[in-house]
């Protein structure tokens, strides 16, 4: 998602750096070419002309005028716009209650089920919270089911009985308090449109029971009509926030970028994969960073903080500065790399990886397969001194891995150039190469 608005936004952004004073003149065709890349993006049109006009108006302003560099001020102009329209600063989940309450909504098919046990996971990972689910869809086929799947699949409990779903929200809050549970997530149910009936339901459990989060889960392929789907809900009931799904997917984002604007909805949290740990916080500026092509450095961080195993890679750093870099370490750097997931995805979050057509390099995780397959078929001994591998010795390492021996020599030949290379930094005579 977004990566097409970043693209024509960046494009139109550097214009901008050729010109020596910012005119009204020469931002005409700039701001006429950001306008265009929202509106295609599928952003509300008064959100649109509100953006524009802004921009415009501090881009024209005396500080600017004034500058020596008018067009890194006027970058930072779009990006500080492009925050605030995200909806400014992080809102936080409110975890603190005893046990705290999250009731959540919103229409079939957006994913609803799956995302608050998505949730339920980050909330144990991230602040050490035991939750407890409960199943308040009594109407859909399997969706008690599901939610018990995937109770079993995370090892967190699910709370459900034969009853309406007020009866059961409330017996489980009080199943909570008597066990000890810190959460309460309600998974309540959908309907394919907003109807009188559901909407109803939904405010007698919020009437009941007082949740302290109503989370409104919102499908962002839907463009948007997702603006109109919070406007419903959000008449009825108290909404705290939103959680948009599928981000990953082929979505042009111009809900996210309509949502907190017209309806005064945080966004709290993304779905960025239909994996378990697949939910991210939302953070407006960072969000803002990875459409204007300035990197998400700080997501990459948290993301390797929370998979990988760190005094194992500190001490594999270590054996890289003094030039011990071997194969066994090698093996043990791409296992913790495979944790933080497609590689191409990461590749992503790097600043410039438009700019420098990063985003079109594919990993083939076969490939990546047939690398650890080929030095698992190695000894202990061959993994550590490479150099020793003769012939007949290649011969048995590709036949065991299922390769071909010419795969086996070129990954020892790429292994030796990444030890030169890490040898001549350690020396201090590495030279950039251009």
């Amino acid at each position: 998602m977004f990566e097409n608005l970043g693209e024509r936004l960046t494009n139109a952004i550097n214009k901008i750096k050729g010109y020596g004073k910012i005119t009204e003149e020469n931002i005409s065709d700039i701001m006429r070419e950001i306008r265009l890349a929202l509106l295609e993006a599928d952003v509300n049109y008064e959100v649109v002309k509100e953006f524009t006009n802004n921009v415009k108006e501090k881009a024209l302003g005396e500080e600017v005028a004034n500058s020596l560099k008018p067009s890194e001020l006027f970058v930072k102009i779009v990006k500080d716009e492009l925050v605030e329209l995200l909806g400014g600063d992080k809102e936080d989940l409110y975890i603190d209650g005893k046990p705290s309450i999250l009731m959540m909504v919103g229409l079939q098919g957006t994913g609803k089920t799956t995302s608050i046990g998505k949730l339920a996971l980050l909330l144990r990972k991230k602040y050490n919270k035991k939750p407890l689910l409960v199943a308040c869809d009594i109407y859909r086929p399997a969706a008690i089911d599901q939610l018990k799947q995937i109770g079993r699949e995370l090892n967190i409990e699910v709370y459900s009985e034969d009853n309406n779903p007020v009866e059961i929200s409330k017996n489980a809050i009080n199943y909570a308090k008597e066990n000890h549970y810190d959460y309460v997530l309600i998974d309540t149910a959908g309907r394919l449109q907003i109807d009188e009936e559901l909407m109803q339901e939904l405010s007698n459990i919020n009437e009941e029971v007082h949740p302290n989060e109503i989370l409104l889960v919102v499908d962002s392929m839907t463009g948007q009509s997702a603006v109109d789907v919070i406007k419903g809900f959000n008449e009825k009931l108290p909404l705290t926030g939103a959680i948009l799904t599928k981000l990953d997917g082929d979505t042009k984002g111009g809900a996210a970028l309509s949502i907190r604007h017209l309806t005064n909805i945080p966004i709290k949290y993304i779905g960025v994969s239909e994996k378990m740990d697949g939910l991210e916080e939302f953070y407006p500026e960072r969000m803002a960073n990875r459409i204007l092509d300035m990197g998400d450095l700080m997501s990459m961080i948290e993301k390797a903080e929370d998979v990988i195993d760190q005094a194992e890679m500190e001490k594999t750093a270590k054996r890289m500065q003094n030039g011990k870099f071997d194969l066994e370490d090698f093996l043990s750097t791409m296992k913790q790399m495979k944790k933080l997931g497609p590689i191409e995805n990461l590749i992503k979050m790097l600043p410039g990886a438009n700019k420098y057509n990063l985003k079109d390099i594919k990993v083939d995780p076969k490939e990546m397969a047939h690398i650890e397959a080929i030095i698992l078929s190695m000894t202990p001994k061959e993994r550590r001194h490479p150099e020793i591998l003769k012939a007949s010795q290649k011969q048995r390492i590709a036949k065991g891995s299922g390769r071909t021996v010419t795969e086996v020599n070129t990954l020892l030949k790429r292994f030796e150039e990444m030890q030169k290379l890490m040898k001549q930094m350690k020396n201090g005579n590495f030279k950039m190469p251009f």
